[in-house]
This record gives structure tokens, C-alpha cells and sequence, in this order.
């Protein structure tokens, strides 16, 4: 029973060394200690704030990049609708240009017809015209090759002229 129950001086000896390792521990490793896992918790809380902040920022962050997304894609929406009426009005100023030059060259080869038309017909009706002066010519000396041919035709326009 030895082991059980201690001795008065075992007791003594181990309170002192038990009380010197506190007073030891204490004044020279105890606040160090305490320092450094103050110096610690300190850091993980502003590791944690600064986390958090972070947090925050990216939040803040995503939120204006999806709004200049939005912004880019509106601003390139209106870009695209810029160039699509810029091309249509391209094309009909194209087209306005076009039918009026086609036009025009229309009505130039119309004058042009007419004027050619025009100049047909007067060389036409001066081609009968000098067809006709050789037929008749041709057939009044038929006619008149003779004395007595050209006496009566004189008889007869003369009548003519007396009963007008």
C-alpha cells in the first residue's frame, strides 16, 4: 500500500517543483505564449475579415462586369442595327440612283428613236416626193410627145380654169 498512499516528503517535494514549474511557466514562458496565440488569433481574424471584404469586392465585382456585359452587348446591338440601316440605305440610294440613270438613258434612246423616226420619214417622204416628179415627169412626156396630145391637154386646163 506503499504506492497508494504517498509520502509527506513526496507530497513536499513534488507541490514545490509543481509550484516552481508554474512560477517558471508563467513569468517567462506562459506570456510568450499567450502573445503569440494572441498574435495569431489576431492574424486568423484579419485573414478572415480580409477574406470577407474580398468576398465582397468579387460580389461587387461580378455584379459590374455583368453590367458592362450588358452594356457592351446593348451598345453592340445598336452598333449592328447602325450598320444594317446604314447598308439598307446604301442600297436603296443605290437603287434610286440606278432607276434614275437607267431612266434617263431611257428616255435619251427614245429621243434618239424619234429624232431617227423623224428623220426617216422626211427623207422617205423626199424620196416619193422625187419618185413621184420622175413618175409623172415620165408620164406627162408620155403624154405629151405629141402636137396634138399637148394642145388638148392646154384646151383642157384652160376649161378648168375658166369654170373655177
Amino acid at each position: 500500500m506503499d504506492l497508494i498512499t504517498p509520502d509527506l516528503g513526496l507530497l513536499f517535494w513534488t507541490g514545490l517543483v509543481f509550484v516552481l514549474l508554474l512560477v517558471i511557466l508563467t513569468k517567462f514562458i506562459w506570456k510568450p505564449i499567450l502573445t503569440s496565440v494572441n498574435a495569431r488569433e489576431q492574424k486568423i481574424s484579419d485573414a478572415l475579415e480580409l477574406a470577407e471584404k474580398t468576398k465582397a469586392e468579387m460580389v461587387a465585382l461580378q455584379a459590374q462586369n455583368e453590367n458592362l456585359l450588358k452594356e457592351a452587348r446593348i451598345e453592340r446591338d445598336a452598333i449592328v442595327k447602325d450598320a444594317k440601316e446604314t447598308a439598307t440605305r446604301m442600297i436603296e440610294e443605290a437603287k434610286a440612283t440606278a432607276k434614275s440613270e437607267s431612266d434617263k438613258v431611257v428616255a435619251a434612246a427614245r429621243a434618239a428613236i424619234a429624232s431617227e423616226k423623224t428623220a426617216a420619214i422626211a427623207e422617205l417622204k423626199t424620196q416619193v416626193a422625187v419618185l413621184s416628179l420622175e413618175i409623172a415627169e415620165k408620164i406627162i412626156r408620155g403624154e405629151l410627145s405629141s402636137d396634138d396630145k399637148q394642145k388638148a391637154l392646154a384646151e383642157k386646163l384652160a376649161e378648168d380654169i375658166n369654170m373655177n
